[in-house]
């Protein structure tokens, strides 16, 4: 017999720093779920990632208290921010640069984002990416 779900949930951790202080314990422990259980799965799947990156994490959790996770890649904003070096986007993207990549740095956030996003291709993916470094008010050159 399938397990029967009860929900889901979304959560930002930082890659391999899962622990059971705020925000991850109280999020976990007010569903059921062990938090100590998670934390060690969550820290083993990521350990590979660099780390402190905020990696978003889909949580699915069952009647008999188990759960399951996808964790996904980091943002986008996250890449960007690291390949221009810069602490965050700008207050007024149309009007100000905080920022430049180039198109081969974008080319690689676009491959390593690949299956998270909504493309079909690299090039697609690109012009998301160049959507996201336009509103953060990073230029590409």
């Amino acid at each position: 017999m399938a397990k029967k779900k009860i929900g889901s949930m979304k959560l930002q951790v930082p890659a391999g720093q899962a622990n059971p202080s705020p925000p991850v314990g109280p999020a976990l422990g007010q569903r059921g779920i062990n938090i100590m259980e998670f934390c060690k799965a969550f820290n083993a799947k990521t350990q590979e990632m660099e780390q402190g990156a905020p990696c978003p994490t889909v949580i699915t959790y069952y009647q008999d208290k188990s759960f399951t996770m996808e964790i996904k890649t980091p943002p986008a904003s996250y890449y960007l921010k690291k390949a221009a070096n810069v602490k965050s986007g700008a207050k007024t993207p149309s009007r100000e640069t905080v920022g430049t990549v180039t198109v081969k740095q974008v080319r690689e956030i676009a491959e390593a984002k690949m299956r998270d996003l909504n493309a079909t291709d690299v090039d697609q993916a690109m012009k998301i990416i160049l959507g996201s470094a336009s509103s953060m008010g990073i230029e590409v050159k």
